[in-house]
Formats: structure tokens, sequence, C-alpha cells
């Protein structure tokens, strides 16, 4: 099982960036998959949740409104498109396998994560 992660850069806030994951080696279907961050100095924090039709969406707080959750099974990709970026969304962002919410980080594999900078 493997996750790939890219689409991170530098943006300026207020811009945008589409994050995508490839996921190699398991039934990508089937599962549940999340984003969640880690800022600089910080822990993970939860992003995003889909189910595995993608009819069925969750955001954490900070997300709701600016970012947006996707995937498409028959490609095995999991996305996340980041509008009206702030300062603080700066981090690495990973994909993960499973169910999160709130303080709860999904259990499975996560990938190596790709860099996402806003600054001016």
């Amino acid at each position: 099982e493997q996750l790939v992660e890219s689409g991170g850069g530098l943006v300026q806030p207020g811009g945008s960036l589409r994050l995508s994951c490839a996921a190699v080696g398991f039934d990508f279907s089937g599962r549940w998959m999340s984003w969640v961050r880690q800022a600089p100095g910080k822990g993970l924090e939860w992003v995003s949740g889909v189910h595995t039709l993608g009819g069925q969406t969750s955001y954490a707080d900070f997300a709701k409104g600016r970012f947006t959750i996707s995937r498409d099974n028959a490609k095995n990709t999991l996305y996340l498109q980041m509008d009206s970026l702030r300062i603080e969304d700066t981090g690495v962002y990973s994909c993960a396998v499973g169910y999160g919410s709130g303080s709860i980080i999904p259990p499975g594999i996560r990938g190596q994560g790709t860099q996402v900078t806003v600054s001016s």
C-alpha cells in the first residue's frame, strides 16, 4: 500500500492550490479517505474526509467554505482543492486511509506529504 501526494507549492495569501494523492496497491474505491496536515512545530491535524463513493464529505471548521475534497475511483486518486489560502494554512499536507473527524486522525497509512507554503 502506498500513497503519493503532489501539487503543493508556494502561493500568496488568497491564492489556490490543488493537491492530488495517488493510491497504489490497495482497494482505493472501498476505503474512506482523508487529508491531514501538520503545521511547523505543531501536531497532526485532520482537514477533510470523503466516503468511498464521494457523495459524503466532511471538513474541519477551518476548511469549510474554502477547501473541497473529491476523489476519482477510476484513477485511484484523491484531491483537495484549496481556495482563499491563508498564511496559517502553511504546512505539510498528507492523504490518509480511513475516517477522521475533529481531533481523530485516520488510523490507516499516510503518504509522505506535500509542502504548502502560503506567504506574501
